[in-house]
């Protein structure tokens, strides 16, 4: 693995590479599973089992490869009604939907000059939450952990979030995340890139071997 801190100008395929990275990893895993693998609870979303959170991500895919964003779209409450909507649907007409949106909307996201970025990212953890209830690896890991490393990278530098420098297990350089502009120092990780990870996308990192100072965890959530 490379070093993600490349990154001051942003790569407009990033967001889709990583969408068809994830798509060819989880679409495989999700089929032929049984039903009871799509009711299961998941860990990351409380209310949400591994099929909601499924049909929250291919709608919001499809929304995006639609254009269809009205008022409020992607709040709690348009995520419920888009859940919702999918209720009567079989769980293979769900990954089906899920791995048209990871196909097509990449080339969407890329001419959005950055806006929809965070999308693809949250797509890609998602898709780590159902990984996790499954207890299939790669969990916030994988194929597309380089790819995914880059744009959370670039979107804490957009955000403007506390500046880190993460020294991050098997990547060759420190990461740079957040504003390198900004007043305070930079602030320390040390750990492993799936820790990382779940500690930016607010996931739990209870046991996880990490050290983190001049921050504390909340600050990083860059979905909060």
């Amino acid at each position: 693995m490379t070093s993600a801190d490349v990154h001051d100008v942003r790569d407009p395929g990033l967001p889709g590479r990583l969408l068809v990275v994830e798509r060819d990893a989880l679409v495989p895993l999700l089929r032929g599973r049984p039903a009871a693998d799509f009711a299961l609870p998941t860990v990351a979303c409380p209310r949400w089992s591994v099929r909601d959170v499924l049909a929250h991500c291919s709608a919001a895919l499809m929304r995006v490869v639609e254009g269809r964003f009205e008022e409020g779209v992607f709040s709690p409450e348009c995520n419920d009604r888009d859940i919702a909507e999918r209720a009567e649907w079989s769980d293979a007409r769900v990954v089906d939907e899920l791995e048209r949106g990871m196909t097509e909307a990449g080339p969407v996201i890329a001419g959005a000059g950055g806006a929809l970025d965070g999308v693809a990212l949250g797509e890609w953890v998602h898709a780590g939450d159902v990984r996790e209830v499954l207890g299939a690896p790669g969990a916030y890991a994988g194929d597309g952990l380089p790819d995914a490393l880059r744009l959370l990278t670039w979107l804490t530098r957009e955000r403007r979030l506390v500046p880190v420098h993460a020294d991050v297990d098997d990547v060759d350089e420190p990461l740079r995340l957040g504003d390198p502009s900004a007043p305070r120092p930079p602030a320390r990780y040390i750990g492993d890139a799936a820790t990382l990870v779940r500690l930016y996308a607010g996931r739990a990192v209870e046991g996880a071997g990490f050290e983190l100072v001049g921050v504390e965890a909340k600050e990083l959530n860059i979905f909060g």
